[in-house]
């Protein structure tokens, strides 16, 4: 297993209440020349975890980080004008929260970030740090 530093949060970037799917996901990552999603899991719109890339994986999800960490992408992350807002179904926040701690107790020593703290974006569209208490 991959020594996890990290568990970095991700949006799709997608509409709020659009409905997508580990394939939609999965096809937008190849379009884009990766071998399949880049991300480790998907919470979608009903607060279902779906398993991406395998966690023995090294996933492709932020440049420069991929090597030591896990990447948790969430449906959604724009507002019906296609602008950042944190859209997370309350069943999204709940499953979100379920599975960080989760992933924590298997890799205590990993911090979670969201993409914006390591890129130039708003994803994923609110402050996963402080919302899981990472603040600094």
């Amino acid at each position: 297993m991959r020594k996890i530093t990290e568990i970095i949060v991700h949006c799709t970037a997608t509409p709020e209440g659009r409905w997508h799917t580990l394939a939609d996901v999965d096809g937008w990552h190849r379009q884009r020349g990766f071998f399949g999603i880049g991300y480790h899991y998907l919470v979608l719109l009903d607060g279902t975890v779906v398993p991406g890339r395998p966690l023995w994986r090294v996933g492709a999800h932020c440049t420069d980080h991929n090597t030591h960490s896990v990447g948790i992408c969430y449906v959604g992350g724009l507002d019906t004008h296609g602008k950042p807002k944190d859209t997370r179904t309350p069943a999204q926040r709940k499953a979100l929260r379920l599975l960080i701690e989760r992933l924590k107790a298997q890799f205590p020593q990993a911090t979670v970030y969201g993409h914006r703290d390591f890129a130039a974006k708003a994803c994923p569209c609110f402050d996963a740090k402080k919302e899981y208490g990472n603040a600094e």
